[in-house]
């Protein structure tokens, strides 16, 4: 699938947003995404499977359903914040991938990554495990992004290695963290403040491994460009570079999502 995605549904939504998602140089499209209006708020989440034959699809599919599906059952709860709520919407989808696999021997051993954002007029809920990423973008420069949970990024925590030799290092695809492998995943959960204009960019390795990130904000900052024409030039971009390199490349999947008003919440 390379078409572009409109994840919004009226002028009068307090966002706009855009996804696309394509298979790259492979033989199948791991990655999958999800978008829905909840009581919450607006959510959206994007998620890399991994596994052999047809593992990873799989598990990514589950998560993405999952997440989606629990956010809804549990979004008129009380006694939890939205960030519980998040959380706890990812404790499940890893659930689900642990029951499939058990009652399915040919996809044991499947996972996958998790990104998660909950746009509510507070704030901004981000979750995430694995090397899929949630950016904060204002006017050109990074606010917030989520840290990679990944054999290289932990060199990178430990100023072994910078992030762009993370980026390049032929060790960074191995993950830390994922649903699928443990039964007690650690979820990483941050709320956050947003202003109108900001950018959250959800996306696989696919997206943010390809190039380096100054090159990748300078792309998804463009403001003279219709929104979904920046989703679109960048999936482009990653697409065009993937296919110079040998036509090897990952999957790559990304969703911009831009408020168009300040969050309630000035700071957390």
């Amino acid at each position: 699938m390379n078409d572009l995605i409109k994840i919004y549904f009226s002028d009068r939504d307090p966002f706009i947003g855009y996804a696309e998602t394509r298979i790259g140089g492979r033989a199948e499209n791991q990655d999958s995404l999800s978008y829905v209006d909840t009581p919450l708020g607006f959510l959206v989440t994007v998620c890399d499977g991994m596994g052999g034959g047809p593992g990873g699809k799989t598990a990514s599919s589950i998560a993405v359903a999952e997440i989606v599906k629990s956010v809804l059952e549990n979004a008129d709860r009380k006694d939890h914040t939205p960030a519980d709520i998040v959380k706890a919407a990812v404790e499940q989808a890893n659930a689900a991938i642990l029951t499939t696999g058990k009652k399915h021997p040919e996809l044991r051993g499947m996972g996958s990554t998790a990104t998660v954002l909950l746009l509510h007029e507070q704030a901004a809920v981000v979750a995430h495990v694995g090397d899929s990423r949630v950016y904060q973008l204002r006017d050109h420069e990074k606010v917030f992004r989520t840290f990679d949970h990944s054999v290289v990024f932990e060199m990178v925590r430990h100023h072994i290695l910078t992030e762009e030799e993370a980026r390049l290092s032929p060790q960074s695809n191995i993950i830390t963290r994922a649903l699928g492998i443990d039964a007690d995943p650690e979820v990483e959960i941050n709320v956050v403040p947003y202003e109108a204009g900001d950018r959250f960019m959800l996306c696989s390795d696919g997206i943010h491994g390809t190039m380096p990130e100054k090159q990748l904000f300078k792309l998804a900052t463009r403001k003279h460009s219709d929104l979904g024409a920046v989703v679109d030039r960048i999936a482009s971009v990653c697409d065009e570079l993937g296919r110079e390199g040998g036509n090897r490349h990952d999957n790559l999947t990304l969703a911009i999502i831009q408020a168009k008003k300040d969050s309630l919440a000035p700071s957390l």
